[in-house]
């Protein structure tokens, strides 16, 4: 769910210089035209370089300028007739004119709106940095290969591209066209739709902080593994020591029973208590650590890419550059063969289970970044003529291509572990046999050893960790690794409080309150609520919020997303603006898929979920320092009482503000729809009432005249053309 816009599009319109412009095409000219030269205004000469220089990406309109012209001014002259010819040819002198601008010029813009300025990215290549960094995540690395080898192996590839098709790539195009065509964050987006919609995006936003909240919780456990990464030895490669009262030293016998990467991960960095009810001592190097990530958060959320453009490239490309680098040294490994043929090769059998493809669904659903609002929050700085069709198919198969390339490279060194395991364990079974001992040998099999790699935390800290052990060079390869995991990680992070930092902006709660400053406030909340991490307990409570905050009620309000978009807004309309935008128009299947194939699938998987937490019930894996090992115990009633909490905070949101709208309460205050370039879209690419077709008419229940059966006529707030803006 990273390099965000606040990394990687620029702070504001005042902050850019545009270079000199070879050519301005037509789109440009139309809107730049339309927002200068009015049948009731004119610009005097004085104004020409005091007018806003606009990035060569970003759209120029409502949605990312503000009014560049003294509007109590009086005008010295009339405009020549808008549309004519002596209009058209002031206009192109007066872009000629900014753009020859000099650098050095002074904002002396009065009467600015700050409210209606709207950021723009600075490239699409940064657009389509962010959102993939936004979607590639943790997930991709500790998460998907656990679930491939343990859901069928090279089996689990069929429902996890079904689910791609029918449920990941048509949500990921719907809020990237969503965002990019009502251009604004969630809250603004769902509002817009409907009045009786806002607590959509108040519960995206809602999740959003709660996800925030503990994810920053990973960044902090990657900072504390990559500083004593430059340790020689390192820290959890050996068993530490311990005194007893008899001045004898021995090894702990803790950490004997377990493992020192275990004991070094559960004792050490976690401190870890026997029960969620046992919070025990404060964790001081925690609660530091999380101090150090929040800041880290703050300082790049805030300065962003005006401080330095190259955090854009490190934060996007690196985890990439480590991937390659961890490929090439794992299939040169000992047992790596074994390792990626463990993970692929199929048994078809697990297709018949049902979870198989429920946890497929559910994977492809969170490792795309569905829901939070970020995607929306993204796609609002995009030009009103992106197309957002085809970064919506490159994003979605860049992210489900990185999952399988980081499976090569995890199960290829989790082989490696396996076989060296195999063969310690071969070496001794062969000694004992040496000796005439053939009782209590031990039970030596490849298989299982690779079949006991963990997922999340564990695969990260434990087991791969133990592998880069028995590299050469081990603290270069534990640098290089808990690096990438960091970069990953604060890339979701900035994109996951993206979206809550727009819905404020959108909402206008402070209005005037900089951004940085509301950027600052929830930090430093967040880094306040994360101090609860930071003691004994704090590792089962991120994992009750892990379980619970982070998947249902983000399923919940992807449905709600589909359905308003589908029932509310209409498909036939959404359609229309996707090829006003793009000059294509959705084909059969993406409308199929949002209108029923989409919720079915989210409904099916919600109500597979419920029926299995209720019959399985859940459990979390406490750490019994006696044995040296985990155990299973079920929640307490109070950590259920607080799961129900976290679920019910966030999607409450939902049918509370409908009904309060009812009331004739505003929870969310209306505003006026963002300038959107219709005319002169429809005009660059030619496009021509559609035509339902006979089939679309019975599947869709398209109308003749033009409504949309089983589709509220009406559409939240009236649009005001442009003339009436002017």
């Amino acid at each position: 769910m990273a390099n965000t816009a606040q990394l990687l599009r620029r702070q504001s319109s005042r902050d850019i210089v545009l270079k000199s412009q070879k050519s301005i095409d037509q789109l440009e000219l139309r809107e730049f035209r339309g927002r200068l030269v009015t049948k009731e205004h004119g610009v005097s000469h004085h104004h020409h370089t005091s007018l806003h220089h606009q990035p060569l990406y970003g759209a120029t309109n409502q949605g990312f300028m503000s009014d560049a012209f003294d509007e109590s001014s009086e005008l010295e002259q009339d405009p020549p007739p808008f549309g004519s010819e002596a209009s058209t040819s002031k206009a192109k002198a007066e872009l000629v004119a900014i753009a020859a601008a000099s650098s050095d010029q002074q904002d002396i813009v009065e009467g600015e709106k700050e409210g209606e300025e709207r950021e723009s990215w600075d490239s699409k290549i940064m657009f389509l940095l962010a959102t993939i960094g936004y979607a590639v995540g943790l997930g991709n690395v500790w998460r998907f290969p656990y679930l491939a080898q343990k859901n069928g192996g090279g089996a689990f590839l069929v429902p996890y591209f079904i689910m791609l098709c029918i449920q990941g790539i048509p949500i990921f195009y719907l809020e990237l066209a969503i965002g990019q065509r009502l251009r604004k964050g969630a809250i603004g987006v769902w509002s817009q739709v409907s009045p009786y919609l806002g607590g959509i995006g108040i519960s995206s936003a809602v999740v959003s902080y709660i996800v925030a909240l503990y994810y920053n919780t990973i960044i902090a456990w990657c900072l504390i593994y990559l500083l004593h990464s430059f340790e020689s030895p390192l820290p959890w490669a050996d068993c530490p020591t311990r005194l007893y009262k008899n001045f004898t030293y021995d090894h702990e016998p803790e950490c004997v029973a377990s493992s020192p990467t275990q004991f070094y991960w559960y004792r050490t960095t976690l401190q870890c208590s026997e029960s969620v009810d046992l919070p025990e001592n404060f964790n001081y190097h925690m609660a530091i650590a999380l101090i150090v990530s929040w800041f880290l958060v703050y300082i790049c959320m805030v300065q962003g890419i005006t401080s330095s453009g190259k955090i854009v490239y490190m934060t996007a490309i690196f985890p990439y550059v480590v991937l390659i680098i961890f490929f090439f040294r794992g299939i040169t490994l000992k047992g790596a063969a074994d390792g990626v043929a463990h993970l692929f090769t199929p048994r078809w059998e697990t297709l018949l289970d049902p979870v198989v493809w429920l946890e497929a669904g559910t994977q492809i659903f969170f490792s795309l970044g569905l829901a939070f609002g970020g995607l929306i929050a993204f796609s609002s700085y995009n030009p009103a003529n992106n197309n957002c069709y085809r970064d919506a198919i490159l994003v979605s198969l860049t992210n489900c291509g990185t999952s399988m390339f980081a499976g090569v490279v995890v199960f290829s060194v989790i082989g490696f572990k396996a076989t060296a395991t195999f063969d310690r364990c071969t070496e001794e079974r062969n000694g004992l046999m040496a000796q005439n001992r053939t009782h209590n040998l031990p039970v030596c099999d490849l298989q299982t050893e690779l079949a006991n790699s963990a997922s999340g935390t564990g695969l990260a800290f434990i087991i791969f960790t133990e592998a880069i052990n028995q590299f050469p060079g081990a603290q270069l390869w534990a640098v290089l690794f808990f690096l990438m995991l960091f970069t990953l990680g604060i890339d979701s992070q900035f994109g996951t409080l993206e979206g809550v930092v727009t819905s404020l902006v959108d909402m206008k709660l402070f209005p005037n309150l900089p951004k940085e400053y509301i950027v600052g406030a929830l930090c430093f909340s967040c880094c306040t609520i994360s101090m609860c991490f930071a003691n004994g307990a704090g590792s089962y409570i991120f994992q009750l919020m892990d379980s619970f905050a982070g998947n249902f009620p983000l399923l919940i309000i992807a449905l709600f997303e589909c359905l308003s978009i589908s029932y509310i807004y209409g498909v036939r309309r959404f359609s229309d603006d996707i090829e006003m935008m793009t000059g294509s128009r959705p084909n059969f299947y993406w409308m199929f898929c949002w209108k029923y194939l989409s919720p079915c699938a989210m409904v099916t998987i919600l109500l597979a979920s419920f029926y299995q937490l209720l019959t399985e019930g859940s459990s979390y894996p406490a750490w019994i320092a006696s044995k040296g090992a985990t155990e299973g115990m079920e929640w307490p009633h109070w950590c259920i009482v607080v799961a129900f909490f976290l679920i019910l905070s966030s999607i409450l949101w939902i049918p509370i503000v409908a009904v309060l709208r009812l009331c004739g309460i505003k929870v969310v205050e209306d505003s006026d729809p963002a300038w959107f370039p219709e005319a002169e879209l429809r005009e660059v690419h030619g496009i021509v009432p559609h035509e339902p077709t006979e089939l679309e008419r019975s599947i869709f229940c398209f109308n003749m005249d033009g409504t949309e059966g089983m589709c509220c006529p009406k559409y939240g707030l009236p649009e005001k053309s442009l003339e009436e803006e002017e």
